[in-house]
């Protein structure tokens, strides 16, 4: 199945979704593969093509997955006093906002191994200690591939979202799932799931002179 969006519509409505995945239906292996030979056609610099994706979908996989990721949420969260993240924006609808995405995200910790695939993108080499320029182009390049995927999955109905915080234990996930750790780096934690209703809203975004520099900064 595909929703048929407009190119404008695909890019303006593909949100990071949390509540809104539906934990109780599968998701068939052939569009997750349509999903990702869509990534591959990502720009990737010089054209490395230097990327992995893992694809679990075994549950006791996802479990320990998940139970990675609720430690690295349980540390954010801890780093973090109750109202630090409202009082970062002075503007009441932001602060709302704000609340809205710190419940929907520790609903997601509290749920991520009944999520039915979790996605790692990958890339190598790692870049721990490679200066900036080189940081850059492999960066660029997965980050791409995986907004890519998260792009085609929701002009299938799939709901995403670009998730970090198992990457503070990203050595356990690689020996876990026989990633290379010395060679591959891993990305982000992108779930995957078909969503409750595939109704989704431009998200509200500051006026875009107040990031806009014309010429110079």
């Amino acid at each position: 199945m595909t929703l048929n969006l407009t190119p404008d519509e695909l890019l303006t409505t593909t949100r990071s979704v949390r509540r809104r995945l539906d934990l109780s239906r599968p998701v068939e292996r052939s569009v997750i593969e349509e999903c990702l030979l869509i990534a591959q056609q990502a720009p990737t610099g010089s054209n490395a093509q230097h990327w992995g994706f893992v694809v679990v979908t075994e549950l006791e996989k996802r479990r320990v997955l998940a139970d990675l990721y609720r430690r690295g949420w349980e540390a954010y969260t801890r780093s973090r006093t109750v109202d630090s993240g409202a009082n970062e924006y002075r503007q009441a609808d932001r602060a709302e906002t704000q609340t809205r995405v710190r419940s929907s995200s520790a609903y997601l910790a509290d749920h991520m191994q009944d999520v039915p695939v979790l996605v790692i993108p990958c890339v190598s080499p790692r870049t721990d200690r490679v200066p900036v320029a080189a940081q850059a182009a492999i960066w660029g390049s997965i980050v791409q591939a995986a907004w890519s995927f998260m792009l085609a999955a929701r002009e299938r109905g799939l709901g995403t979202v670009y998730t970090t915080l198992h990457l503070p234990h990203e050595r356990e996930a690689a020996e876990f799932l026989g990633i290379p750790y010395d060679r591959v780096m891993q990305a982000a934690l992108i779930p995957l799931a078909y969503t409750l209703g595939t109704t989704f809203q431009p998200a509200k975004r500051e006026p875009l002179d107040t990031m806009l520099h014309w010429n110079s900064w």
